[in-house]
């Protein structure tokens, strides 16, 4: 294939990326890419990445329709089940799925047969597709950093990458069952069914539940003033210092860019962690300093998120707190009054959306008022 008349070489000066390029492309042609695949690489430059993504997809044999029907499932059914995963959808009749595609079908189809409401299913999908995203731009991410090298051709880069992966692609799948398997064992010896959970056969949602945000000071402004990686610094060490100071009973629930959220069953806990996390800030000099609110209250868990008036507060209150500074509703200090923990009253604050609130400033009870040093 003469690749020059395909324009498939063009702003490439250097011979050894000529040659590089030139012998990439006779193999991928000779595995069965066409030429119109092959120019789509180059134009949207990643034809490094054409081997992983040709290994990750397999041999592409079915189509959704069939698929549906060797599934035993509805053709609408499998589409918004993709769409729940936040995958594209195929035309119905386009080949362009594969063996996995088929086996992940029928799992679907068997999860059906077990008697789960639809709909219920496909916010669990959703959830789990929120999650596998986050996890596949991380591992992207850690696959660029650690195979990268100067000077790469094209050729030595893709063999690298498809080499790995097909090393460490399984490693990953047994990583992701075993780690299910652990959240979902601390899940349970955390879940308790009430008699009147047992009697009615529903399980109710809502609980008395606290909650705390935790976000970074400045950092709308900081955007303004520093590099877009220097801020996607910032946010990954607060998701590492968070992981690194939370304990059961408390979760993190989520990060929004400069903003953690925990949950607990149990308020001394989690305002321990938000003394902690505030005050592992400080004693960072290169990191910016932290701010916390809680509240309390009934809040509804559902599909791995939190909702209900004392989410809403937590988060207002933590914008009104002082930088450095853990900010709490009186039901929370009521909760953690006399158990090594000292309160001073804030004031009523105007809070957006929910009016005016009495808020205390939470600190733990030692003589200097300091708060212990974290490992």
């Amino acid at each position: 294939m003469d690749w020059e008349a395909e324009g498939l070489l063009e702003g490439l000066e250097d011979d050894d990326h000529r040659k590089a390029r030139i012998e990439l492309l006779d193999y991928l042609h000779g595995e069965g890419c066409e030429v119109a695949e092959l120019k789509q690489a180059v134009a949207e430059d990643r034809l490094v990445l054409l081997p992983v993504e040709r290994l990750l997809a397999g041999d592409k044999t079915y189509s959704q329709r069939q698929i549906a029907d060797e599934a035993g499932l509805e053709l609408d059914h499998l589409r918004r089940y993709r769409q729940a995963l936040g995958l594209a959808v195929p035309d119905p009749d386009s080949e362009v799925l594969g063996n996995a595609d088929l086996e992940g079908a029928k799992d679907t189809a068997a999860i059906a047969a077990a008697g789960f409401s639809t709909e219920d299913t496909l916010e669990v999908t959703r959830v789990l597709g929120r999650g596998m995203v986050r996890y596949a731009e991380a591992l992207r991410t850690l696959f660029a950093q650690t195979f990268l090298e100067p000077g790469d051709t094209e050729l030595a880069l893709a063999r690298r990458l498809q080499s790995q992966a097909e090393e460490l692609l399984p490693l990953s799948s047994r990583l992701l069952d075993h780690v299910f398997l652990l959240h979902l064992q601390q899940l349970l010896r955390n879940d308790v069914l009430g008699i009147a959970e047992r009697t009615s056969g529903k399980v109710s949602d809502r609980t008395e539940t606290a909650v705390a945000f935790a976000d970074l000071v400045g950092f709308t402004e900081l955007g303004e003033t520093v590099d877009v990686e220097e801020l996607g610094g910032l946010a990954g060490r607060l998701s590492k210092m968070a992981s690194e100071v939370v304990e059961q009973p408390v979760r993190v629930v989520k990060q929004i860019g400069d903003a953690v959220m925990f949950v607990s069953p149990d308020t001394g806990p989690l305002l321990d962690l938000a003394l902690d996390l505030v005050h592992a800030a400080d004693e960072d000099p290169e990191f910016p300093q932290l701010r916390a609110g809680l509240a309390s209250g009934m809040a509804v868990g559902r599909w791995g998120d939190w909702y209900g008036r004392p989410v809403n507060l937590a988060s207002r209150v933590c914008t009104r707190a002082r930088p450095g500074s853990v900010l709490v509703t009186e039901p929370i200090a009521d909760a953690c009054g006399g158990d090594g923990y000292r309160f001073s009253a804030a004031g009523q604050k105007r809070l957006k959306g929910i009016g005016d609130v009495p808020l205390w400033r939470a600190r733990r009870d030692s003589p200097d008022g300091s708060q212990p040093k974290i490992p």
